[in-house]
């Protein structure tokens, strides 16, 4: 080949690579509502890998940002977080292969990121495994506490309804009730219970609900671990802990029999680099025949597996529109969206990721 043939072939590829890159550039779309009178919430999986390593906070940091910086263009009510905010609860000297931060920096990191957002968006986040005893669930004690309480976020003091119960005797939000005025249709509120909640915290949580002041509401349940990747209620897992209900229980005891829990949202799960293994999805009926849609959302395992870069970057965004009954679900990453290099990566749009369901009876 001349060197004339080269100079051409090496112009014709580098016109191919910048239509590629142009084509990639403007086929992004920045996230937006599809109905201007829409609004949404957005849903943080477990956090858990992205504060164990110092290189990696970043990314959790960049996607609290991300949330607040389109509230209002989302027209953003709150954000839910799926729990194990730590990769361990109580462990002062990290291997620096599985983490390089301790404990203390760990709740550090992950509560620095969420106060991003502290008088600008309420936010609710459950415990998972992780977050309890030395390193995952050995014991039921956790230091959610030290760093999380309700009045370091405004938003969230004003939306605080009931505090269930806690280990110790003191007051916490572990499990808890907040309420929200959503644009549409009525009242909501939101349950967050604890990593496999015990029967009195169940107990609990059923006689709240019951009560006439929440009949008219519709209820969104939050707890860490419900679904596995197949989309089956989790009957059991191998942890320490006494007194503990997995998804199955959780459904037959308090969900199932509700009147008014429309929405469930879990996470725990994963599976090293493949997103289907982190997500679940299912509908069922409630006692009062009213629909529960339940997902599992999670990606820690995504960008490298369990140590890798904490999952990519990817959050869902759920816009309520205004029939109050259609949800669509979007899977978006702040982190790839944040380079015209990579913006192309920023949806994933799979069936399983990219849908809509309806709350409708």
């Amino acid at each position: 080949m001349n060197l004339k043939s080269i100079s051409v072939l090496s112009t014709l590829l580098a016109l191919l690579l910048f239509s590629q890159q142009l084509i990639a550039q403007q086929s992004y779309v920045k996230p937006k509502l599809t109905n201007s009178k829409s609004w949404s919430l957005v849903l943080i999986p477990d956090p858990q890998t992205y504060v164990k390593y110092d290189r990696n906070v970043g990314i959790l940091n960049l996607m609290t940002s991300w949330v607040r910086e389109n509230a209002d263009s989302l027209n953003t009510q709150f954000v839910l977080c799926t729990g194990d905010l730590v990769e361990q609860n109580d462990l002062l000297n990290p291997d620096t292969k599985a983490a390089n931060q301790n404990s203390k920096q760990q709740w550090t990191n992950t509560s620095e990121a969420f106060r991003k957002l502290d008088n600008r968006v309420p936010y609710v986040l459950a415990t998972g495994n992780h977050d309890y005893g030395h390193v995952s669930a050995e014991y039921r004690a956790t230091q959610y506490d030290k760093y999380f309480s309700p009045e370091q976020n405004g938003f969230n003091a004003k939306a605080l309804r009931e505090v269930g119960p806690s280990l110790n005797g003191n007051s916490s939000a572990v499990n808890a009730v907040y309420e929200f005025e959503t644009p549409h249709p009525k009242k909501l509120l939101v349950m967050v219970l604890e990593f496999a909640p015990r029967n009195e915290v169940l107990a609990w949580a059923k006689k709240t609900l019951d009560q006439q002041k929440y009949e008219n509401h519709d209820v969104i349940l939050l707890t860490h671990t419900y679904l596995d990747s197949k989309s089956n209620h989790i009957q059991k897992e191998g942890y320490k802990i006494e007194d503990a209900n997995y998804g199955a229980a959780v459904f037959e005891k308090l969900v199932k029999p509700s009147k008014n829990i429309r929405m469930v949202f879990s996470g725990h799960i994963g599976d090293p680099d493949n997103f289907d293994g982190h997500i679940g999805f299912r509908q069922d009926k409630n006692a009062a025949g009213k629909t529960v849609s339940q997902m599992t959302f999670n990606a820690q395992a995504m960008g490298g597996g369990w140590f890798g870069n904490g999952g990519d970057g990817w959050l869902r965004y759920l816009e309520f529109l205004p029939d109050g009954k259609t949800v669509k679900v979007k899977t978006f990453s702040p982190l790839f969206a944040i380079s015209p290099a990579t913006q192309n990566l920023a949806y994933k749009t799979e069936k399983n990721q990219e849908f809509q369901f309806s709350l409708e009876d």
